[in-house]
């Protein structure tokens, strides 16, 4: 779509033809032509002047030669009219697909969410190893359904406060309460690769520090670093794999590192790796390709295999035999690369951020801007009455919205209108938008969620009032795909060797079948 735009506007720039001169009529100061009945105003005729860098508005030449081009492409717009091709389903979704891409770039603040993307990107320039230990919460959850949940924590945080090893318990109750606890260890943790809450916590702590109980959408977790380490970077390796067996027994395994061995004497020894990955390799994907893999960073790798493969520092170099849960493998660095930078993963990171429980942080900045824009007011009591509700009942429950719908204090006031509890109950029933499963989590998602959806509701209501350029705007995209369309029909499709007298000839009949007056005092004007 953008490419057609793109295409359109140089139409417009392109379709210099012969002069005009309107009949005298006397136009408003802010009409500066009519083409058949239409008053074009002076704001639309400057606004796209401005954006022509071929146009000097100073320069008389300049301004008559612009004002045959505009006159022409109205004209064109005017006979795609009569054509009826703005009536057209095509031409209906097209605009409104753009419609939609136009508000949604005013509804945003695209410096503050490069800003927040560039926060998390910093914070994966330090690599987290950590353990941790996750005691389950299941399904739907009110506050009161918490508390056993995190009192069993707690008894674990305390015992391992008093000296016990954090791993070891870990082991010892792993699978424990109807395999609701759950330990692991980490060796590689980056931002946007777990729940939000979590890695604020383990991104705050220093090494060997242990967090109180966690909360999560998961449960609640404790946390121990074990290691912060400079991100690694990414690599591009090769490998040969020499896999165990299906049913692997000793026997087998003790014939899988003889083969290993072998084949690793012969790189060792100078043959080509590529070619030996390609008679020996079972991993069949990447032996096709002599090993290679693409390239990749770290936590992307099973651990014994990331670290033998990180430690390579020379291009060329071999690893030792390295042994995976899928059998011995034989390494070879191709090339060691920087991280990728910010401008590479921005995009990546913005969509995640925007798809996910981070979308608040993301848009932040905006949200408030609104907020205080439209006069936002919020009543904390009124929120604590329906926060004490999730004490028992979560909030699309139909016991809540039965209690909830009865309770009309204001909740907030925003754009001149107050809010009651009421409103934002019944906006939960239609509107459950999170994945929270704590009943006070999810009811301040949708919060924020009917909230922004008030003030950009309003926001849209005032774009062309706050951003004039938006409505000259729409008329240029709408008139440009009707140039498109009707150029296409008259003259692009006709054979190219008489396009250039079709075009001259179809100016001409377009002047002569509609009315075209001209403001020349008015533009002479604009050029002072």
């Amino acid at each position: 779509m953008v490419k057609e735009f793109l295409m359109k506007k140089l139409l417009v720039l392109s379709l210099i033809f012969a002069c005009y001169t309107g009949k005298a009529q006397t136009l408003p100061d802010s009409v500066v032509m009519t083409i058949a009945g239409k008053q074009i105003p002076l704001s639309e005729f400057v606004f796209i002047a401005e954006k022509n860098k071929e146009v000097d508005l100073s320069d008389s030449k300049s301004v008559k030669a612009y004002v045959e081009l505009f006159k022409n492409f109205k004209l064109k717009v005017a006979e795609a009219e009569d054509l009826e091709l703005d009536k057209t389903d095509a031409f209906k979704e097209e605009l409104d697909g753009y419609r939609t891409q136009l508000i949604a770039s005013y509804l945003s603040d695209k410096d503050a969410e490069e800003a927040a993307a560039r926060e998390v990107y910093n914070r994966g320039n330090e690599e987290l190893e950590l353990s941790h230990i996750l005691f389950r919460l299941k399904g739907n959850i009110v506050s009161k359904d918490t508390v056993d949940v995190y009192n069993k924590a707690l008894q674990v945080y305390n015992r391992i406060s008093k000296g016990e090893d954090f791993d070891v318990v870990g082991k010892e109750i792993n699978g424990q309460e109807n395999d609701n606890i759950h330990y692991e260890y980490v060796h590689c943790l980056l931002p946007m690769q777990t729940l939000k809450a979590f890695e604020n916590v383990a991104y705050s702590m220093p090494v060997g520090a242990i967090s109180r109980p966690v909360r999560t959408n998961m449960g609640f977790h404790l946390i121990k670093i074990h290691n912060r380490r400079a991100n690694r970077g990414r690599i591009h390796i090769a490998h040969i794999l020499i896999a165990f067996p299906k049913d692997t027994v000793a026997n087998s395994q003790s014939e899988v590192l003889a083969r290993a061995q072998e084949v690793y004497q012969k790189a060792k020894n100078g043959a080509d790796f590529a070619e030996l990955a390609k008679q020996y390799s079972d991993d069949t994907a990447s032996a096709q390709k002599g090993g290679e893999l693409p390239i990749t960073g770290p936590g992307e790798m099973v651990d014994s295999f990331e670290d033998a493969a990180f430690a390579l520092t020379t291009p060329g170099q071999l690893s030792g035999l390295v042994k995976t849960p899928f059998g011995y493998h034989i390494i070879k660095l191709i090339e060691k690369l920087d991280r990728s930078p910010f401008e590479a993963e921005k995009k990546k990171l913005v969509r995640a951020m925007g798809q996910g429980e981070r979308n608040f942080e993301l848009y932040k900045v905006f949200d408030d801007r609104m907020k205080k824009e439209y006069g936002y007011v919020f009543y904390p009591e009124a929120y604590a009455e329906l926060q004490a509700l999730c004490n028992d009942h979560f909030p699309t429950d139909a016991s809540f919205y039965e209690k909830a719908k009865q309770m009309n204090k204001t909740l907030f006031h925003v754009n001149g209108i107050d809010f009651p509890q009421s409103e934002f109950a019944y906006y939960i029933q239609r509107c459950p938008f999170s994945t929270k499963i704590y009943a006070g989590d999810f009811m301040q998602d949708v919060y924020n969620l009917f909230v922004r959806d008030i003030v950009t509701t309003a926001e849209r209501g005032n774009l062309s009032l706050k951003h004039p350029e938006f409505d000259h705007l729409m008329q240029e995209y709408r008139d440009g795909i009707l140039l498109f369309d009707v150029s296409n029909r008259e003259i692009w499709t006709k054979p190219v060797n008489e396009q250039k007298m079709l075009e001259k000839q179809w100016i001409k009949s377009l002047n002569e079948k509609y009315p075209v007056v001209i403001n020349w005092k008015l533009i002479n004007k604009v050029k002072k």
